[in-house]
């Protein structure tokens, strides 16, 4: 390891670049993201599908942040995102990790249960036929 470091230290000093050497602790936290599991995702598609086949929705976007993941849905692709499904862990224990906004920010529903928050867009494919 020794070695190894000097080899590393003198390859600094000659060629002029800074070499970051690894640590003992482990990788950083500053990477680790909030994201959706699969059977999450599952539960978000198979809502998604139904919109699109209604003609509702046109396209999604998925971001992985620091403190929440997100699940935008568009209208149209150039548009702001018309609903967002949010994934929040640090609210699991206050009012449920789970919530969905609408364009404006407005939280729709909130809890702990993704499948009983995605309820909310049941209503909006309940469409009068003459």
């Amino acid at each position: 390891m020794d070695e190894m470091l000097a080899l590393l230290a003198a390859l600094q000093s000659k060629l002029g670049m800074t070499v970051i050497t690894p640590t003992q602790f482990g990788p950083s936290r500053a990477y680790e993201r909030v994201s959706f599991h699969r059977t999450e995702l599952s539960v978000i598609l198979a809502v998604y599908g139904r919109m699109v086949a209604a003609g509702e929705w046109k396209d999604y976007s998925i971001d992985f942040l620091r403190e929440r993941a997100v699940f935008s849905v568009f209208r149209r692709a150039t548009e702001h995102p018309l609903y967002r499904i949010e994934k929040r862990p640090k609210d699991a224990q206050k009012q449920g990790a789970y919530s969905v906004l609408g364009h404006d920010g407005q939280i729709l529903k909130r809890g702990r249960d993704l499948k009983t928050v995605m309820r909310v867009f049941d209503k909006k494919l309940i469409r009068v036929v003459n």
